[in-house]
């Protein structure tokens, strides 16, 4: 097991390092660092031009091993993601070559320009590590993490990204707009040619795998998982709800909290961990009623509303 603290060290290694290219966003950095030791995919939404790509593809620079990136468009088939089977004329037999998904870090940009279909080309990837072609299912390796992204106000060539795939995403984050200060070392980053090519990789696979399971071990008594279960629940019975988070995603804000507890270099989950992730994790696996998207409500805001609502638990260290 790989002690908290060590953790903590190399999410400031690794955030120090996205911050050459990107510039005044510690805390969407920081989500972005939790979801890589979680080993959760990640969608980044945003308006154009805020570096919802930059961010991806320099996370992926981060991590040693096989980085992928696929530009989704409406012409895009599924098997140009999952891989084909192609005749071997020496050998008389169908092999398999592997798409990009085979990847530890696969960058799915502008996911919402692909159509359904493939986009459900990503849902046994997501949920499983594994892909199934002709009968055949192949283990992707691991530590495997989709990061997605997508501009929530284009319409024209965009297909909505259906329920059962929000869900499968750990977090669903923006980046917002930078302060003049980082938005000035942008430009003068730009100038010199700064770009997520040039920065090095800090940690490899194999001892991302091990981060990913000591992660998995940190201890997260009890009352806070029934406290992670009643913000779930709290969401399925609001009153502007169709469909509320679902197990998944309570399972999946107690494994965020507990890589969000070690970016800070404890061995515990407390409750402040969950109140920071709750809107993130949450909130997109939310399904508002019309007359609630009519009258101005947010899947964020009844979030927030649960947090407000929902007993704290009083637990002892």
């Amino acid at each position: 097991m790989i002690p908290a603290q060590h953790i903590a060290e190399l999410y400031r290694r690794i955030a120090s390092n996205i911050e050459h290219v990107v510039h005044g966003k510690p805390g969407v950095l920081r989500l972005v660092v939790t979801s890589l030791f979680a080993e959760g995919h990640l969608l980044i939404e945003d308006l154009p031009g805020l570096g919802k790509t930059t961010i991806a593809r320099s996370l992926a620079r981060c991590v040693g091993g096989l980085a992928q990136r696929v530009q989704f468009t409406p012409d895009l088939l599924p098997s140009d993601i999952t891989g084909v089977m192609v005749f071997n004329q020496q050998s008389g037999t169908f092999e398999f070559h592997h798409g990009p998904v085979f990847a530890n870090v696969l960058l799915a940009d502008e996911v919402n320009r692909g159509t359904p279909k493939v986009q459900s080309a990503l849902l046994e990837a997501m949920a499983e590590r594994s892909v199934t072609v002709d009968k055949r299912t192949h283990q992707l390796p691991r530590p495997f993490m989709v990061i997605a992204t997508q501009n929530p106000m284009e319409l024209d060539g965009t297909y909505r990204l259906p329920e059962a795939q929000l869900d499968r995403f750990m977090m669903r984050i923006e980046i917002g707009y930078p302060d003049h200060d980082a938005e000035v070392r942008a430009i003068q980053g730009d100038a010199r040619g700064v770009s997520p090519d040039e920065l090095p990789a800090l940690v490899e696979p194999q001892e991302l795998r091990q981060i990913i399971q000591s992660v998995s071990g940190l201890h997260a008594d009890p009352e806070i998982c029934s406290y992670a279960v009643r913000l779930a629940a709290a969401t399925r019975t609001h009153r502007d709800v169709r469909y509320g988070a679902s197990p998944r995603g309570s399972i999946a804000l107690v494994r965020a909290a507990r890589a969000w507890a070690a970016t800070a270099g404890r061995d515990f989950v407390n409750v402040d961990d969950l109140k920071e992730l709750a809107v993130p994790v949450l909130a997109h696996r939310i399904v508002l009623t019309p007359q609630a998207e009519l009258g101005g409500q947010t899947p964020a805001g009844v979030v927030m509303e649960a947090l407000q609502t929902v007993g704290v638990p009083v637990v002892r260290a």
